[in-house]
C-alpha cells in the first residue's frame, strides 16, 4: 500500500482516499444509504453572501488560518503550553485581530447576522485567551477548553447560516 498524504486525503475526499489506499469499506449501497446521494438532496438553505472577488478570496484565507490557528491551539493545550495557545487565540483570532483581517471593510458586505457571529466568534477568542493564561496558573484546563468551545460554536453557527456566491 502506498503512502497517501494528507493533502491527498483533503483532495480526494475520504471516500475516494480509502479506495486508493485500499482502506475502502465495502458496503451495499443499494438501498439508498450512499451519503453522497443523501447529501445531494438536500438543498442548501444558507444564505448566499457576496463580496467583491478579492475579499472573498481574502476571507476564504483568513478562515482557513482560522481553522489552522484552532487546530495549533488545540496541540498546544495538549502540550500545557497554555500561554502561547493564549497568544495565538488572541493575535490570529481575537479582538486585536480585527485590523490585521481588513475587517472593517469586509463588514460592510456582510449581513447583520453574519457579522454579529463573526464579532461574537473573535470577543470568545479574546475570552478563551484568557481562560487559557488562567489555566497556566490553576493548571485546571476545562474553563479553557469550554471557552475553545464556545469560539468554536460561532464557526460553526455562522458557516451553518451563510454561504459566498
Amino acid at each position: 500500500m502506498k503512502p497517501v498524504s494528507l493533502l491527498a486525503f483533503v483532495l480526494l475526499g475520504s471516500a475516494a482516499w480509502a479506495e486508493t489506499t485500499g482502506h475502502a469499506h465495502h458496503h451495499d449501497h443499494s438501498a439508498g444509504h450512499d451519503r453522497r446521494a443523501m447529501h445531494a438532496a438536500v438543498p442548501d438553505g444558507r444564505e448566499p453572501v457576496e463580496f467583491p472577488p478579492r475579499l472573498k478570496e481574502e476571507t476564504l484565507a483568513n478562515m482557513r488560518d482560522h481553522l489552522l490557528a484552532i487546530q495549533e491551539i488545540t496541540a498546544l493545550l495538549a502540550d500545557k503550553r497554555f500561554d502561547t495557545a493564549a497568544d495565538v487565540a488572541e493575535i490570529r483570532l481575537g479582538m486585536t485581530s480585527l485590523q490585521r483581517h481588513g475587517a472593517h471593510e469586509v463588514a460592510q458586505y456582510m449581513p447583520s447576522g453574519m457579522r454579529q457571529i463573526g464579532h461574537g466568534m473573535h470577543q470568545a477568542a479574546s475570552r478563551f485567551a484568557t481562560a487559557a493564561k488562567d489555566a497556566g496558573v490553576t493548571g485546571d484546563t476545562g474553563a479553557a477548553l469550554r471557552a475553545l468551545a464556545t469560539m468554536q460554536s460561532g464557526c460553526v453557527a455562522c458557516h451553518a447560516a451563510y454561504r459566498f456566491k
